[in-house]
């Protein structure tokens, strides 16, 4: 916060004589300093350090606790307005409860383990513990990374067997059909680090992915500091799936601030937004011949932070455990009738 200088104010000086009346006024102004200017956006790194082994870690010798909360955000922005042809609140979490808690169970699950179980080469083991998972007391749900090896952790499919997580998922929990779906995020910034907010088809269990459908409303990774992902992955646009980015400008990185990442949903269309602007917009018509549009039943959401991985690749001695990704609030809106 920067302050200015107000200006000095002066009274009037008035000398009273007999028979002589002499008015005495003596101003004395003061010009304010000039405010100081704000420190110049951080570039984004042009590249990442070169991969290099983390060393070997233990929980006796990692400090277990939620990361150091960060000040109180600002203020969000206010939901859609409500009305003809605008939203109206359905579902939401504020993440309003004391600080290591953990997220509400009548909302939110926990999906646990590692590799080969996500099929990415990812290096975490998402546990439902608070070290990974908790509020902060401030109105955030953290979800942190930590360099730590716990028992049952060895052997590992992928990475060095010591990287904790979270992830949770709505699933069972609540599903909705189109709508606009929102998160705000302050995500975190170092190599190799992987967080995303998304959706997929509540029908899994009888369709399993892909028939199911994906939803990426957000992703992003450390060797990308200024760049958003959204994606979809259905049938016949699996791995690579089929979306945009938007990178933000001026060299500014996500990770410095809070940032809504949402879509808007409708039967015959997804956009893709960054703090209400919309970046990417999917179509039935933009599908090619063997690509099958699965966007057409009730999804379920999903928030998690994945270290490594065949898209960010590996954590270096640069990422800095513990990592968190701290979400203010997610809230799901329907078409107002």
């Amino acid at each position: 916060m920067i302050t200015a200088v107000r200006p000095a104010q002066r009274g009037f000086l008035t000398v009273v004589a007999l028979l002589v009346t002499t008015l005495v006024t003596s101003a004395c102004g003061a010009t304010p300093d000039q405010p100081v200017a704000a420190p110049a956006p951080l570039a984004a790194t042009s590249s990442a350090p070169p991969a290099i082994a983390l060393g070997p870690a233990t929980a006796e010798s990692v400090v277990i606790g939620p990361p150091s909360p960060d000040p109180a955000p600002p203020a969000p922005p206010p939901p859609p307005p409500s009305g003809a042809g605008a939203w109206r609140l359905i579902w939401s979490d504020e993440f309003d409860g004391g600080a290591g808690t953990g997220p509400d169970p009548g909302k939110w699950v926990f999906d646990t383990g590692g590799e080969p179980r996500w099929g990415n080469q990812e290096w975490q083991y998402y546990t439902s513990r608070r070290e990974n998972v908790a509020e902060d007391g401030t109105g955030n749900l953290l979800i942190s990374a930590r360099h730590e090896q716990l028992p049952g952790m060895t052997p590992c499919a992928e990475g060095s067997c010591d990287i904790t997580s979270g992830r949770v998922t709505t699933k069972a929990r609540f599903d909705q059909a189109y709508g606009r779906f929102e998160a705000r995020i302050k995500i975190p910034d170092g190599p190799g680090l992987w967080p995303a907010f998304w959706a997929m088809g509540a029908d899994d269990d009888s369709h399993p992915w892909p028939a199911n459908g994906e939803i990426d409303i957000m992703e992003a990774v450390g060797a990308e500091p200024g760049t958003v992902y959204g994606t979809a992955h259905g049938p016949g646009f699996t791995d690579q799936g089929i979306g945009g980015s938007r990178q933000l400008p001026g060299g500014r990185r996500v990770a410095e601030d809070f940032h809504t990442f949402g879509v808007e949903w409708s039967p015959s269309k997804i956009d893709w937004q960054l703090d209400g602007a919309t970046y990417f917009t999917l179509t039935p018509d933009r599908l090619a011949p063997g690509q099958k549009w699965v966007f057409d039943h009730p999804f379920y959401l999903l928030m998690n932070l994945a270290v490594g991985g065949n898209w960010p690749g590996p954590p270096t001695a640069a990422t800095p455990f513990p990592a968190a990704m701290r979400v203010d609030y997610v809230r799901v809106y329907a078409p107002a009738r």
